[in-house]
């Protein structure tokens, strides 16, 4: 992904801004949002399930599980996160499986602010982003200003991107504005005084999102506001990414890209921890938008468990032999 926001063409730009005049206030905005299509619940688990049943060959199956690999985002977010243990895992995305260089590094790491230049020293010339959390994550409970302090200071220390939690509460209240407000807000504070800017994920979770209907005006109020990746899930509470709500922020972006021709990524976070899960993933992306999504620079898995499944898969289809736990490092 690159470390800058993409200049739109000026056919996209001049797209997007004709959609101004949605968000121009609460009601117009209220009114788009409400007026998006009811999302059929049972056509949309349905075609969720079918793409899941989708069969892969060996060579197509070697080639999706390096390809899973490159976009993860490895990730430690937890009180008891020292710097070394980030650059433990720094070491790791650089070089998954020590026994096998040909293994692609992943996309990111993912640390909360305070360990953003621990990791930025570690993956210096490695071409591996450092991803911070920002935003008071995960409950995203804070006061606009100590968000936005929260963006600036892993923007200062060289996060090159910003994973920021929407206020649900906002939201499921209703106050859309409020929330379009905010990702606007975080996204100027992701620009760096140099010129450039992180990239901004925008965090749902879906988990309490309530309904399908919710996920589809979500994505759409995100992307309007600015948001350059979707993302399902903290990874912090029960319901983390799920096919369906993924397949369904899978098609708010291709929906919005044929409006705008603007292209978002998409993250789903949490929950995903095997390769056959990672697979079923992928082939939602290629069905619903395509080979041009097919990418780090715009899918990604939030999933940090997900690595060493993937590393033993992977030496099982070269060599014929399954390694146990005790193959993978433990993170």
């Amino acid at each position: 992904m690159p470390t800058t926001v993409p200049a739109y063409g000026k056919e996209a730009a001049g797209r997007l801004a004709s959609m101004a005049d949605v968000t121009a206030d609460d009601g117009a905005l209220r009114r788009f949002l409400h007026g998006l299509p009811g999302v059929d619940k049972v056509g949309l688990e349905a075609r969720a399930t079918a793409l899941g049943t989708r069969s892969i060959k060996t060579t197509a199956k070697a080639y999706a599980i390096d390809l899973a690999v490159s976009m993860i985002d490895l990730t430690t977010l937890e009180g008891a996160d020292t710097p070394g243990k980030v650059r433990a895992l720094c070491a790791k995305g650089i070089h998954p499986d020590p026994t096998d260089r040909t293994v692609p590094k992943v996309a990111a790491i993912c640390v909360y602010p305070d360990m953003v230049a621990t990791a930025k020293e570690a993956l210096a010339g490695s071409g591996i982003h450092v991803a911070s959390v920002a935003t008071a994550f995960p409950a995203g409970r804070a006061a606009l200003p100590v968000k936005l302090a929260d963006v600036r200071d892993a923007v200062a220390a060289g996060a090159d991107e910003i994973d920021m939690v929407i206020d649900r509460g906002a939201f499921l209240a209703g106050r859309y504005r409020s929330v379009f407000e905010e990702i606007k807000a975080v996204k100027e504070a992701c620009a760096r005084p140099e010129g450039g800017a992180a990239h901004l994920k925008v965090i749902f979770e879906t988990g309490e999102l309530q309904t399908y209907d919710n996920v589809r005006r979500v994505s759409w109020l995100a992307m309007l506001a600015g948001a350059d990746f979707i993302k399902t899930s903290t990874g912090k509470v029960a319901v983390n990414a799920t096919p369906p709500v993924t397949l369904l922020m899978l098609e708010a972006v291709r929906d919005f890209h044929a409006a705008t021709g603007v292209q978002i990524g998409v993250k789903p976070a949490g929950g995903i921890r095997t390769t056959k899960d990672a697979l079923k993933y992928l082939v939602m992306v290629n069905e619903t938008l395509g080979g041009p999504w097919l990418t780090p620079d715009w899918f990604r898995f939030g999933a940090s468990s997900l690595l060493n499944d993937l590393l033993m898969q992977r030496q099982k289809l070269s060599t014929g032999r399954y390694s146990g736990p005790d193959y993978v490092t433990v993170d």
